[in-house]
């Protein structure tokens, strides 16, 4: 099934044309539950990885045998989407309570060279934001489920480009690590969805009399909306022969209520994973990511979100999925959770070979 986001509730770039000059495609690639093949751009999902290429490890030293046993992740996981809308049997309780983080690998040591978890393939083919080296078509994104790397302690991401078509025999099966550090580093076998849309830079890095004009215009939507509240809402609990009556004049009265329309939630930038499109400063101050060889300001290769969307960015949610719009599988298919909910790879659009950078929110 195709993923359709909804028009934006304002043409932004009609109330304000200089946006115009502030606009850059992303890829949505709304990731859902599902079998995808090697061929195929998917998250967590076999590769198109060739036999006789040594698949990429890690080789830092740090614990590598204690946490999660991957196994465990994945049958916590069935076990409780299986059971939505119902308590755990008696054997499903007793398997999610044996499902322990201990040093499950004893033998494996902190120098011992460690297979890196496949995390993404995205193929030029179905992702038009994709930019990578000349004659390379396919992008394959590993990391190290262990927040164990460099002076912030996170994850270690490896970037392997590659010509689809040079791929002969597909290994299989492929390497993965037994453990991870913690459940949310460990991605949900998804299919992927793409979907190409506009969005606009984060409303701090626009001029500052921009910004002071869309923040006045927001601030008139609100008083627009108080006004029409006291004007158009119910009266008073005292006109209703009960309060349940005023209460649910009150729910009628909301739910015919328009949403408030932000441009950060609403009209800058989508939410989820996605390909390309602009960088997000919501949790902390803008801060520059420019190549650390040539210098050169490294727009997000692909961002890793927690949510699909969240209750501020809701209007972001797929047409197809409006009916569906409290399911977790919709909400948080993939199941990571890393820096405080989002990871962006950085790369260099000079040469894409120069070595990507990492920013969290």
């Amino acid at each position: 099934m195709t993923r359709t986001t909804p028009p934006r509730p304002v043409d932004v770039e009609g109330v304000f044309p200089a946006l115009a000059a502030h606009r850059r495609t992303a890829t949505r690639l709304h990731p859902r539950h599902g079998v995808p093949g090697a061929g195929d751009s998917s998250v967590a999902g076999p590769l198109l990885w060739p036999v006789g290429e040594p698949w990429p490890v890690c080789t830092v030293a740090h614990p590598k045998g204690t946490g999660h046993l991957l196994s465990d992740v994945r049958l916590r996981r069935r076990i409780q989407d299986g059971a939505r809308g119902r308590d755990f049997t008696g054997d499903e309780q007793r398997r999610l309570d044996a499902m322990k983080a201990a040093d499950h690998v004893p033998d494996l040591r902190d120098e011992d060279p460690l297979p890196m978890l496949a995390v993404a393939q995205v193929s030029t083919r179905d992702v038009p934001d994709l930019v990578g080296p000349e004659g390379r078509d396919l992008l394959q994104v590993f990391w190290c489920p262990f927040e164990a790397h460099g002076p912030d302690r996170t994850i270690d991401v490896v970037l392997k480009w590659r010509r689809s078509a040079d791929v002969g025999t597909v290994l299989t099966p492929q390497p993965e690590p037994p453990v991870a550090g913690r459940e949310e580093c460990v991605p949900t076998t998804c299919v992927v969805h793409p979907e190409q849309v506009m969005e606009h830079e984060y409303l701090g890095l626009l001029d500052e009399e921009l910004q002071e004009e869309i923040s006045a215009w927001e601030e008139g939507l609100l008083d627009e909306d108080d006004d029409d509240d006291y004007e158009d809402g119910p009266s008073s609990a005292a006109s209703y022969a009960t309060y349940e009556e005023y209460e649910a004049a009150m729910a009628a009265a909301r739910a015919e209520e328009p949403e408030e329309i932000d441009y950060m939630s609403d009209l800058s930038i989508a939410p989820g994973w996605k390909v390309g499109g602009f960088a997000s400063w919501h949790l902390t101050d803008p801060a520059p990511v420019d190549c650390q060889v040539c210098g050169t300001a490294m727009p997000p290769l692909l961002t890793v979100d927690k949510w699909e969307c969240d209750g501020a960015s809701r209007s972001w949610l797929p047409v197809e999925d409006r009916d569906a719009e409290n399911d977790p599988r919709v909400l948080d298919p993939v199941g990571v959770y890393l820096g405080r909910g989002l990871m962006r790879v950085h790369t260099c659009p000079t040469d894409p070979l120069h070595p990507h950078r990492l920013s969290f929110q």
